[in-house]
């Protein structure tokens, strides 16, 4: 006994031709390739890269001109007579040629500080992210504190404390609080506990490498971009220092580049001193242009650096 067969009600034809599919409308959608244009970040991007390279066109404008120039002429425009080549012999040379060893300072603070500062937050960054120890969460939380508490705050205690050991007015005395970097500390943690995969460390183990040759032969080439970023950081922050040599170094032979520039802009309010404008804008020009060709040579490790474990793999 067969069930009796079910018949499905035609179809009407649709309107139009006959034997043409319909087609279904589709809102646009935007393609992954394709971002979204907004003016008002296109605007706000704008106003801030105006507000990033008008007081660098500034400054380098400024550098050609003379002392008089700097009074008799637009601030965002050359003057009559370019002195930019006079300003720079004259810089080096003013007062026996101090600048050049405010210059050799600042080298000196920034090789054995921010290299030091780069060394120890790549040993402990490692080490806290791939060892465990009793501890270890009163290491993080340490740290992160660290990070929250602005230099300037420890500043009054580390004159006091650097004066009572006869330190003050030495080297030292900038140096070895420029050892201490805990945002990069902080940095090189992260960055190790993404970079460095376990397996890669346990095998190396098992095929008989050492601690010291695993991290020199393994784990250093992985850490390579965050070691340029944490580098760059630690640099930029000694290189710019001011506040600490103020209150620490009172010799002007050991002044960095920012004091000692501060000292030539403040001696047009003493007594009989000599404005010498033209030479702490061109110092100034000077200062900044070992930076910028830092930022622009390793820009490409700094910034893998920086997006290093963003994405969830």
């Amino acid at each position: 006994m067969s069930s009796p067969s079910t018949t499905l009600p035609p179809v009407p034809a649709p309107a139009g031709r006959p034997g043409t599919v319909p087609r279904l409308r589709r809102r646009a959608e935007h393609s992954p390739s394709r971002p979204r244009r907004s003016l008002l970040l296109t605007v706000l991007t704008g106003l801030v890269l105006l507000y990033s390279l008008v007081p660098l066109a500034w400054l380098v404008i400024s550098a050609t001109k003379t002392q008089q120039g700097l009074a008799d002429s637009f601030g965002l425009w050359f003057s009559g007579d370019f002195a930019l080549w006079d300003n720079i012999t004259e810089t080096f040379g003013y007062h026996d040629g101090v600048f050049t060893r405010w210059l050799l300072n600042t080298v000196m603070y920034v090789v054995v500080g921010a290299g030091g500062a780069t060394l120890l937050a790549v040993l402990g960054g490692y080490a806290l992210a791939k060892f465990a120890f009793p501890g270890k969460r009163a290491v993080f939380a340490v740290v992160i504190g660290a990070v929250a508490v602005p230099g300037t705050a420890l500043a009054v205690p580390t004159f006091l404390m650097f004066s009572t050991m006869g330190l003050t007015d030495t080297p030292w005395a900038v140096i070895i609080p420029s050892l201490i970097s805990p945002f990069g500390l902080y940095l090189m943690w992260v960055f190790a506990s993404q970079a460095v995969p376990d397996e890669l460390l346990e095998a190396a183990r098992i095929d008989g490498a050492g601690e010291i040759r695993t991290f020199f032969q393994v784990v250093l080439p992985l850490l390579a971009p965050g070691i340029v970023t944490v580098l760059l950081f630690t640099v930029v922050a000694t290189w710019n220092n001011y506040f600490l040599p103020l209150i620490m170094l009172k010799d002007p032979d050991w002044y960095p580049l920012t004091l000692g520039l501060n000292s030539w802009n403040a001696q047009a309010a003493t007594a009989g001193g000599e404005p010498v404008f033209h030479l702490v804008i061109t110092g100034s020009l000077i200062t900044v242009l070992p930076l910028i060709a830092a930022f622009l040579l390793l820009q490409k490790y700094w910034q893998s650096g920086l997006a290093a474990g963003s994405v969830k793999e």
